[in-house]
C-alpha cells in the first residue's frame, strides 16, 4: 500500500511538472509572439506589388519620388538650389538609378532648384515641363543640364497621359492656351491612379486652375492630395477640396516660413472634412504606400 501511494505521488509529481513546463513554455510563446509583433509593426515592409509615394521633406519647396513595383521611378520637382544633393542623396538610398520620368511642375526655385544635380546625376528618360519661360539663373541651370545631357522636354498640357507602366498617369493643367502673368498658374498637376487608389499631385497651382479642372473633368476624386501651393489659402478651394474627396492630405513645407503656410483656413478646411493631414515641416519624409486597394502611410 505505501509503495503504491509513493507510486501515485510519483506520477502526480511528474505531471504537475509537465503541467508547469506547458505553462511556462506557453508564457514563453506568447512573450516572444509579442515581441515579433513588434518588430513587424517597426519594419513595416513594402508589400510586392505596391506603388511608393516618397514626399521628401526639402523644406519650403516640393520633390516627390513615385516608384513603381514594375520598376520604373517618376520625379516630381527637386526643392530649391541647395537641395540638390539632399534629393540625389535620398534617391540613392531608395536605390533609384534611373528616372524614366521627371516633371518640372513650373520654373519657381522651390520647385526646379535642384533639378540639375538630378539630371547629373541619373540616368533620365522622359522630362515634362509646361510651355513657359523664365529669366532665372535657377531655370537656364536646369535648361543647360538638359542641353548636356542631349535630352529634349515634352511640353506638359491638359489631357496628355504620361506612360508610366502600370498606372493611368493623367496630366489635368495646365491648358495648352493659358496666357497667364502668375507662373503657379502654370503648374503641372497630375492625377495618378493605381488599381482602385488615386493621388493627385498639384504643384502650387491655385484657385484659377483648380477652377478649370472642375470645369473640364468630371471625376479627379483621390485618395491621397498633395495640396496645392504649400498649403496656401490661395489655392485648395472648399469646391475643389469636395470634389477630390481625400482622405488624406500632404503639405510640402518649411518650417516657420515666412509665408506663414500652411494658411489657417486650409488646416480648418481639412479638419471640418475629417482629412488626415501629413507634413514634412513637422514630420520630415513621408511615404505613403498603395496596394492598388487601399494607401496606407509608413511611421
Amino acid at each position: 500500500m505505501a509503495k503504491r501511494k509513493l507510486w501515485v505521488t510519483g506520477i502526480l509529481a511528474i505531471l504537475l511538472l509537465a503541467a508547469s513546463l506547458i505553462l511556462t513554455s506557453c508564457e514563453l510563446l506568447d512573450e516572444l509572439d509579442a515581441i515579433l509583433d513588434i518588430i513587424e509593426e517597426e519594419s513595416t515592409p513594402t508589400p510586392e506589388g505596391a506603388m511608393t509615394v516618397h514626399f521628401i521633406d526639402v523644406g519650403q519647396g516640393d520633390s516627390i519620388l513615385i516608384s513603381m513595383p514594375t520598376g520604373e521611378n517618376m520625379l516630381i520637382d527637386a526643392g530649391d538650389n541647395d537641395k540638390g544633393e539632399v534629393v540625389v542623396d535620398y534617391l540613392k538610398s531608395q536605390g533609384v538609378e534611373r528616372i524614366d520620368y521627371l516633371v518640372g511642375t513650373h520654373p519657381h526655385a522651390d520647385h526646379i532648384g535642384g533639378l540639375d544635380d538630378v539630371i547629373e546625376a541619373f540616368d533620365i528618360g522622359e522630362i515634362y515641363m509646361p510651355r513657359v519661360t523664365h529669366t532665372t539663373k535657377t531655370y537656364m541651370d536646369v535648361l543647360e543640364a538638359i542641353d548636356r545631357k542631349g535630352l529634349k522636354i515634352k511640353t506638359a498640357r491638359s489631357g496628355l497621359t504620361i506612360p508610366v507602366e502600370g498606372a493611368r498617369t493623367e496630366i489635368l493643367a495646365p491648358d495648352s492656351d493659358l496666357k497667364s502673368d502668375n507662373l503657379n498658374d502654370y503648374s503641372i498637376v497630375i492625377r495618378l491612379t493605381y488599381g482602385q487608389t488615386a493621388f493627385l499631385f498639384q504643384g502650387d497651382a491655385e484657385k484659377r486652375t483648380e477652377d478649370g479642372i472642375l470645369s473640364s473633368y468630371d471625376n479627379i476624386k483621390a485618395h491621397v492630395i498633395k495640396l496645392g501651393h504649400h498649403g496656401s489659402s490661395t489655392s485648395n478651394t472648399e469646391d475643389y477640396i469636395e470634389a477630390v474627396d481625400p482622405e488624406y492630405a500632404v503639405i510640402t513645407l518649411g518650417a516657420d516660413n515666412k509665408y506663414g503656410h500652411p494658411h489657417k483656413e486650409i488646416i480648418s478646411l481639412m479638419k471640418d472634412k475629417a482629412i488626415t493631414v501629413y507634413r514634412t515641416d513637422l514630420e520630415g519624409n513621408i511615404v505613403a504606400i498603395s496596394d492598388g486597394k487601399e494607401v496606407y502611410f509608413k511611421d
